[in-house]
């Protein structure tokens, strides 16, 4: 559809199309004064990369060109709101993880019992002083609380405190999450990978959001629902950067200087949640690719992750003085690892591939069966019911019942008798029974995470995923070493000691294969996921069968399909973000993606300019995120809808008021009565990219990944042809993609 058509009489012919890809500006009238403040993004848009760095630019060289003891002050300034910003994340982040650590801890340990001499003390809390394997007294089963006989009685008063609270917990969660804060919902990391590449979604990290987040974070762990709290900390570290922010108007003014903030937030968040500042970096580079735009963002990164992690080593949550519960450390006997290990690693690292694989299908499939039926209608009615019922599956599994960090905690560890037997794991007459277990929990979990993250609670997949994997892991270790305890003269154990007494195969290692293996089938980390691990295990020695599991996971998952859980809820919401994956056309052209001319809503003015009501008009008419601009059928530029909002604003006030019907140009070309015309040209976008409609598919999707365009104009002999926006170039790179755009809540 097109605007203001075109006359007959128009005086401006262009002699030589083929010269002129946009018209040059020529005897212009004044110019219009640009206003000093730039226009604010609307909510679901995406910024513009370069007018943003445009602006950082031009205040640099605003700073750098004052002079004197002002001019050194607020170079001063400028430089400490951005680390002063910095260093209030990383310590909000680590007081923030660690509060979350122990609430969680009372919460779930309160489903259970109680401590005789304070309320809120939590069983490990409530115990510590004693020696190894001293019975604690001053910890009571509520049955012992109660001072309950029967047996039977106990085991139904248990179960119903563990199954109400666990209900109670979810559902306050669920609350108020759909009451206060809708965003607070799900793991956050699809919308923060969006926002740093460019999204606008200021409403997802508001202060409501971020309290509504880290209290919802600990009910829904504490209820026992497979999920964990480790991808929704990048969410709050990232919340809490954008508040801290505000208080410096050069870090919140400017939307790229915001986002590569929110890139160092991030790291924070991985740091906390593992315990690993460097693998916090590296996830920051691999996953979010928060580093593009350059080293300083990976320093910032790198100091805001140290901090959050000595802020969460000082408060030292677990009383362990490690920065995670399930923080292990291999000791010297069993560094050593032989190579018939390598086949049950590569079971291990096969089966973490097509389990990934499996679950990202079960929970993209569920999800949009959630949004499909009745239950999109009722969230807090669906997290209740199934929250119920993982409260009764998981009461029935000794494994099941534990919190995910104690058991992958457990699962980790080697079997030793000052540490006391963890429910009979490490009973030599109980290995088959154990072993069966653990397959039935790693099963039953699988098929309670596909289903729980996704639903509206704040949820995160790492640490389910780890318990599913340390359970396979183990439960293979334990066959394994029932194996050389059966068979010890066996060919392929002939490289263990020959002692009965030294361990030959160490389980807990192998539920740290198992678990690396199931966590990089499902998120297709590698480098950053093999660093997470070896800095929870401290086992240097360990680390090439880490890498090779890893490496053997990814492989077997690609072949099912390349893309991480993440990436599939981001194309499933159609969220503006390209993965960074290259992309390989067919002979395809600019031409085969662009929306035509014909179709598009254009500003077209003819030799006599166009009125400024008329454009008015197209402004509140349509909500496009900008217009080409024609003279006659030439191509002027590009002008975007909120910097012709800002401008017309007071240009049509002063018109209401002195009943005039000014004129205007894009062109910028002298017209009858040149004092009567507004020029408009410095509107026009500096940097649009503009290409010729036969130009390769391919690079188009290159220059827009690597330059992080919004559109590109296409044109040919100097008129335009059509256009190509990211939506455009998104939809292209996510068409293959399981369920794309099957929850997506608005159209591009």
């Amino acid at each position: 559809m097109s605007w203001f058509k075109r006359t007959n009489g128009h005086a401006h012919n262009v002699s030589d199309a083929e010269q002129y890809e946009l018209l040059e500006e020529d005897l212009a009238p004044p110019r219009l004064r640009m206003p000093g403040k730039q226009p604010s993004y609307e909510e679901g848009a995406t910024i513009d990369w370069q007018r943003e760095e445009a602006a950082e630019r031009e205040r640099k060289r605003v700073l750098a060109s004052q002079r004197g003891f002002h001019g050194l002050l607020s170079l001063v300034l400028d430089s400490c709101g951005m680390w002063l910003v910095i260093i209030l994340t990383g310590l909000g982040t680590g007081v923030a993880g660690a509060w979350l650590d122990i609430l969680v801890r009372w919460l779930g340990d309160l489903k259970e019992g109680r401590c005789t001499y304070g309320f809120f003390y939590n069983q490990v809390t409530c115990c510590s002083g004693l020696d190894p394997g001293e019975v604690c007294n001053q910890w009571q089963t509520w049955s012992e609380h109660f001072n309950i006989k029967l047996v039977f009685a106990q085991s139904i008063l248990q179960s119903f405190i563990y199954i109400t609270l666990g209900i109670t917990f979810a559902g306050s969660a669920a609350v108020l999450v759909q009451t206060y804060a809708p965003y607070a919902f799900h793991t956050g990391i699809p919308e923060i990978k969006a926002i740093l590449s460019g999204y606008v979604l200021d409403a997802f990290l508001s202060p409501w959001t971020l309290l509504i987040k880290a209290l919802g974070l600990a009910l829904a762990v504490a209820s026992g629902l497979s999920l964990g709290k480790e991808g929704p900390l990048v969410h709050v570290s990232c919340c809490m950067a954008f508040l801290f922010s505000k208080m410096f108007k050069q870090v919140y003014g400017n939307e790229a200087r915001k986002r590569r903030l929110l890139a160092a937030a991030a790291v924070a968040g991985v740091s906390v949640a593992f315990g690993s500042p460097l693998g916090g970096v590296l996830f920051g580079l691999e996953e979010l690719d928060t580093f593009s735009s350059g080293t300083d963002v990976m320093w910032r990164g790198f100091v805001t992750s140290v901090i959050a992690a000595m802020a969460l080593q000082y408060v030292d949550p677990f009383g362990t003085s490690k920065l995670v519960l399930f923080q292990v450390q291999i000791s010297e006997v069993t560094t050593v690892w032989r190579a018939f290990e390598l086949i049950p690693w590569l079971f291990l690292a096969i089966l973490g591939g097509v389990l990934g694989s499996l679950m990202i299908k079960l929970n993209a499939a569920a999800a949009v069966y959630r949004r499909s039926s009745i239950l999109h209608q009722w969230p807090v009615f669906e997290v209740v019911g199934f929250s119920a019922l993982t409260a009764a599956v998981s009461y029935l599994v000794v494994f099941l019942r534990a919190q995910s960090s104690e058991l992958v905690a457990n699962l980790f560890l080697e079997c030793d008798a000052s540490r006391g037997d963890y429910h009979g794991l490490c009973n030599p007459t109980a290995t088959w029974a154990n072993v069966f277990l653990l397959i039935l929990t790693a099963a039953t979990k699988l098929a309670l995470t596909a289903w729980t993250f996704g639903m509206m609670i704040p949820a995160g997949i790492f640490l389910p995923t780890i318990a599913i994997g340390a359970c396979l892991g183990r439960a293979v270790g334990l066959i394994t070493q029932g194996l050389h305890h059966a068979y010890p003269k066996a060919w392929m154990f002939s490289s263990c000691p020959p002692e009965p007494t030294v361990p030959c195969v160490s389980p807990g290692f192998y539920a740290v294969i198992g678990a690396s293996a199931m966590l990089g089938g499902v998120t297709r980390m590698t480098v950053s996921l093999v660093v997470i691990l070896f800095e929870l295990t401290g086992a240097l020695s360990h680390v090439l069968p880490i890498m090779i599991s890893v490496m053997v996971s990814k492989w077997v998952g690609d072949y099912f399909g390349k893309e991480g859980i993440y990436s599939i809820w981001i194309a499933m919401r159609e969220y503006p973000w390209l993965p960074p994956n290259e992309f390989r056309d067919r002979g395809e052209t600019a031409m085969n993606i662009m929306k035509p001319a014909a179709d598009l809503v254009v500003l077209r003015e003819d030799a006599h300019g166009c009125t400024l009501q008329d454009i008015d008009q197209v402004v509140r008419t349509y909500r496009f995120h900008g217009f080409p601009v024609l003279f006659g059928d030439e191509l002027v530029g590009y002008v975007t809808r909120d910097r012709l909002k800002t401008t017309l604003a007071p240009l049509l006030a002063e018109d209401a008021t002195s009943g005039a019907q000014r004129k205007c140009t894009f062109a910028a070309r002298p017209t009858e009565s040149n004092a009567a015309v507004i020029d408009l040209s410095p509107l026009l976008e500096e940097s649009v990219l503009h290409l010729r409609k036969e130009m390769p598919l391919e690079l188009v999707v290159s220059m827009v990944q690597k330059l992080n365009l919004r559109h590109v104009l296409v044109s040919e002999r100097g008129k335009l042809a059509g256009i190509i926006t990211k939506t455009d170039i998104v939809r292209l790179v996510t068409a293959d993609f399981p369920y794309t755009a099957a929850l997506s809540e608005r159209q591009w």
